[in-house]
């Protein structure tokens, strides 16, 4: 299960869209700001979107939570700016003004405890299971921030407290919601985790079409930062080994490009492990 873990402890869930979209994690419609900021986390460069978000940020709760979500995303792929996404969540945390808002803002907040825990920064595992309850307990039955909650709590039953069958259980209400409200990145995501635990059973055949999907819909998506653990992951159950390691390789071009990023997959492929 280790092994698993440090192959997907990359994966991050992504920021949320502008209010009254389809889908708050798929890439954006009209809105010329939500297109930029969409572009630049793609390629990795939370910092300037966190910047074109931030005037929002100050007095809309949703553009908070938003900013609040690029950055511990930054953190899960990077290690780095753990600061300066607790700042930013303590803001939207602040402007909150309902239930939904203050659930969303709790799933934040236990997504960035649970991720300071995984890579070892700090050890802030009750604080994750915490906010995720109070985010369960405030989030309406049909939110469409449950999908996203139900995988992160998938996320700390797979990863803190080695649990697969209450993590597969919650990575497939995560999927099913994900289907229902159209929520194409986050399936992405789900597709990634129900494989990896089918992985872990060794029911490889479905573990390939899992991490296949889950490359498909980010290649679909140009969701560019989230390609190369995909591909990584997919290389690691194929049976033909000059396909993985042709797709190792792209995985590896693709975490040169964006600059090392993700941290854990870029140690992993340098040192010329397989990533599983």
């Amino acid at each position: 299960m280790a092994d698993t873990a440090m192959r997907d402890s990359g994966m991050s869930e992504e920021p949320r869209g502008p209010q009254g979209a389809a889908d708050p994690q798929d890439p954006p419609g009209d809105d010329p700001l939500e297109r930029a900021v969409w572009r630049l986390r793609s390629r990795a460069c939370w910092d300037d979107a966190a910047a074109l978000l931030a005037p929002r940020a100050a007095r809309e709760p949703e553009a908070a939570l938003r900013r609040t979500a690029v950055l511990v995303e930054q953190c899960v792929f990077t290690g780095q700016g753990w600061g300066p996404a607790e700042d930013a969540l303590r803001a939207a945390e602040a402007l909150a003004a309902d239930d939904e808002e203050r659930g969303a803002a709790a799933c934040e907040r236990g997504h960035l405890a649970y991720a300071a825990t995984l890579l070892g920064v700090r050890d802030r595992a009750d604080e994750a299971r915490s906010a995720l309850g109070r985010a369960a307990a405030l989030l309406a039955p049909g939110s469409p921030t449950r999908p996203l909650l139900h995988f992160r709590r998938g996320l700390i039953a797979q990863h803190l407290s080695d649990n697969p069958s209450d993590a597969t259980a919650a990575f497939q209400r995560a999927h099913a919601g994900a289907t229902a409200h159209g929520q194409r990145l986050l399936l992405s995501f789900t597709w990634r985790h129900v494989a990896a635990m089918a992985e872990h059973e060794g029911k490889l055949t479905e573990a390939r079409y899992g991490f296949t999907e889950s490359l498909r819909i980010r290649e679909e998506l140009g969701y560019l930062v989230g390609i190369a653990p995909a591909l990584a992951s997919l290389a690691a159950v194929l049976p033909d080994a000059d396909e993985a390691a042709r797709m190792r390789a792209e995985a590896h071009r693709l975490v040169r490009l964006l600059g090392g990023v993700p941290a854990w997959l870029a140690d992993r492929l340098s040192s010329r492990k397989a990533p599983d």
